[in-house]
């Protein structure tokens, strides 16, 4: 592996489940500080408190979890219980530390969530789908796992709403599988963000499984 510190460049080149799982083993141990902190990042609080207005409830899966920033938020809103769902394994170490989460799932997505169908009311998911990790052809895995109305909030990147077929997606599943879709549009980075993507957008996808 390149002795290169990851940093947000490295998160958007990714390209496959293997690239994630290695660079994210580099990164879980101080990713709070050298991203999150240091990039100004706040779409997890985006996406959490659209959850919480759009009236979500537990019990939560945290998809793409991470280091738990969004479970965090929730947990503070008075959200739960949450579980939480990574590829990294390393990641999870770190967001099962912050005692937010009731269970840790090491779990491709691309391969399903080894849990029992209906098994949550409310499935968030903040800064997952992006870039080079996952696209909409996960979300039939995340509607298995969902019991009927539950609520779902999903960051999804603005500049590959389209372009990765999220758009489409959603429209086939509206009416059928899901209804009550909105697409507010909020800021990835706060006001102290710098460099050539502070300016980035990401739409939460709110719905609810019919």
């Amino acid at each position: 592996m390149s002795k290169k510190e990851p940093d947000l460049h490295s998160a958007y080149a990714l390209e496959t489940p293997d690239d994630h799982k290695r660079l994210y083993a580099e990164w879980a141990g101080d990713y709070d500080d050298s991203f999150a902190a240091r990039e100004d990042y706040q779409l997890h609080i985006h996406t959490a408190r659209a959850f919480v207005s759009a009236g979500g409830q537990g019990p939560v899966l945290d998809v793409g979890a991470g280091t738990g920033l969004c479970g965090g938020v929730l947990a503070g809103l008075g959200v739960g219980p949450i579980d939480a769902t990574d590829i990294s394994a390393e990641m999870l170490d770190q967001a099962m530390r912050k005692d937010i989460y009731r269970d840790a799932i090491e779990a491709d997505l691309n391969d399903g969530i080894p849990v029992p169908r209906e098994s949550y009311s409310g499935i968030v998911s903040s800064g997952t789908f992006t870039h080079g990790h996952v696209g909409p052809e996960v979300i039939p895995a995340l509607l298995r796992v969902a019991r009927h109305g539950a609520q779902f909030a999903l960051s999804i990147n603005a500049k590959h709403f389209e372009a990765q077929g999220f758009s489409d997606a959603l429209k086939v599943l509206d009416g059928d599988k899901i209804h009550n879709l909105s697409l507010p549009q909020v800021r990835i980075y706060g006001d102290l963000a710098a460099g050539e993507n502070k300016d980035d957008t990401a739409f939460v996808a709110l719905f609810e499984k019919t």
